[in-house]
């Protein structure tokens, strides 16, 4: 009898979250000491996780809608960036001590990391909005307005852009770090909706998640034009490229992760659909680990919990 493939994404464990109520939103990665930080928005809580065992090690309390997280290794500090009182509050990521606020106009959302000038990057905004620069202590050091609320952002390795999807304006904005203002807008036109972000800088490619329709768009970063798309699962709000093995990884809260592989540039194939739960669309691909983390919110009887995939 002939052996099966393996597939694409296995799930290899699950850590509870008993108690933990209401919609999830993103995650960051202390990759060397093995934790993986939540923000449960709807909780108001930041919860821990021990990946190594597999189990929740700390909860933060009191907080005003946790969206964005980024965990800095050089200083291993934890930037929270929060919706409702529209800061991000910066903690010891040992102790969990508050060492700083810093306050925006509104909806403090997505946080990112400039590694060319050892920068936080906060997305923030409602209505109008923007991107935030803190130093690494959390104080302010400049802004990029942008025309509307800034969903996921992703910044360039070797160059100097940093691109913004901005749904409301149905554009993709693109700013430059060291200019610290907009250098070009693309419309997206083929679907609606573009909350998640991708960057394949390898082929100067973004991928755009879309929810209206339910499509990835492939964008040629050196032109701005879609150069494809494919049809991917309903209502994503987090997707990942895994540069290592040529794929896409699209988290999707009608109950399904995507796994497409790249072909080349533009073509991607569809290597399966393995099913999550309802409502689970965000989660975090953590590269040096082969995990891919998806939060399963506890709705009914379906129990809060993380899913742990491993890439095969």
């Amino acid at each position: 009898m002939q052996a099966q493939e393996p597939k694409p994404l296995t799930i290899k464990g699950r850590i509870d979250l008993a108690g933990v109520e209401g919609r999830i939103d993103h995650f960051t990665a202390d990759v060397s000491g093995k934790r993986l930080f939540m923000a449960a928005l709807g909780n108001q809580t930041i919860e821990v996780l021990d990946i190594e065992n597999g189990k929740r090690i700390r909860t933060l309390g009191d907080l005003a809608e946790p969206q964005g997280l980024y965990y800095e290794g050089s200083t291993n500090r934890l930037f929270v960036g929060c919706r409702k009182d529209a800061t991000t509050k910066v903690f010891n990521a040992d102790t969990y001590q508050l060492l700083e606020t810093a306050r925006f106009s509104g909806n403090v959302d997505n946080i990112r990391y400039d590694a060319r000038s050892r920068r936080i990057v906060v997305g923030y905004g409602s209505g109008s909005g923007g991107l935030g620069f803190l130093d690494l202590n959390g104080k302010k050091t400049g802004s990029i307005p942008l025309d509307g609320h800034p969903e996921s952002f992703q910044l360039e390795k070797a160059g100097t852009r940093v691109f913004v999807n901005v749904p409301d304006q149905k554009e993709i904005e693109i700013a430059d770090v060291v200019k610290n203002s907009v250098i070009a807008k693309w419309p997206v036109t083929s679907a609606v909706k573009n909350f998640p972000m991708a960057l394949d800088e390898g082929h100067h490619r973004l991928l755009i998640g879309c929810r209206e329709p339910a499509r990835m768009l492939i964008i040629d970063t050196e032109t701005g034009k879609q150069t494809g798309s494919v049809e991917i699962v309903g209502d994503t709000d987090d997707l990942f490229y895994d540069a290592s093995k040529g794929r896409v990884y699209v988290i999707g809260g009608e109950g399904f992760v995507d796994i497409f592989e790249q072909r080349d540039a533009d073509r991607y194939d569809r290597l399966g659909r393995l099913a999550t739960a309802p409502g689970a669309r965000t989660g975090l691909f953590v590269a040096d680990w082969g995990k891919l983390f998806i939060a399963v919110p506890h709705r009914g009887e379906q129990r809060a919990e993380i899913l742990i995939l491993e890439a095969n």
